[in-house]
């Protein structure tokens, strides 16, 4: 992937915190000039440093077990990406592009939608990979702004935050879930306004809902 990556000619800055890895791209990089490798952990790197002012694209090959927070640093320099193509766990692609009201869909789901429009490109073969890992992979494209842009979410960590609290316990009502937030008549009202049951659960809700209930709710303690 890198070595496709820098025949484009652009610039690319190699991520690897696998020093095996790490020297095997130092190798290309010495037969390149638009190839820089950066021997460290992708969740300590200053993407925004990196991107110098530019609007950059990321791809990736990411490791399974930490796809989220790996997902929620990409998401930290949201206002320096592009694009984003990784590779991940079949499971947790379906969960980015899931629709409200299904299994897949939760709070990562709208976590991601909130930045980016997330489309799930290819499903990967476990063949393809040597060794064969034990579940299936994917191919997911993350292009950029999401919601936030569109809604004019200014204050993120406010919104996700709300969102978070509204999944805290998923098989229970957001009646239930938000009363720290907001008196349950006055949720239901919130509800009933947007056209949803007074048993409504997080799982149902769009972005553009939660929006709507948050704002709704602020400051009725």
């Amino acid at each position: 992937m890198t070595e496709h990556l820098v025949s484009t000619g652009a610039p690319v800055y190699a991520i690897e915190l696998d020093e095996a890895l790490a020297r095997r791209l130092e190798k290309t990089a010495k037969k390149v000039s638009n190839l820089t490798v950066i021997h460290g952990d992708v969740l300590e790197t200053d993407l925004a440093a990196l991107a110098q002012g530019r609007r950059i694209r990321v791809y990736g090959n990411l490791p399974y077990y930490i796809t989220s927070p790996i997902l929620h640093r990409f998401f930290a320099f949201a206002e320096e990406i592009d694009e984003i193509q990784i590779v991940i766990q079949e499971e947790v692609a379906e969960r980015l592009a899931a629709e409200p009201e299904t299994k897949a869909y939760g709070y990562l789901s709208v976590v991601t939608q909130f930045y980016a429009r997330p489309e799930l490109v290819l499903r990967i073969p476990r063949s393809a990979f040597s060794p064969p890992p034990e579940v299936g992979s994917a191919l997911v494209t993350l292009r950029l702004p999401g919601q936030w842009a569109k809604l004019g979410i200014r204050d993120e960590s406010a919104f996700l935050g709300f969102v978070k609290l509204c999944f805290a316990q998923k098989r229970k009502t957001l009646v239930n879930n938000l009363r720290s937030l907001a008196k349950a008549d006055d949720i239901r009202k919130a509800l009933a306004a947007r056209n949803l049951r007074p048993d409504a659960r997080a799982e149902q809700l769009t972005v553009a809902q939660f929006w709507e209930l948050q704002t709704s709710l602020s400051g009725k303690r």
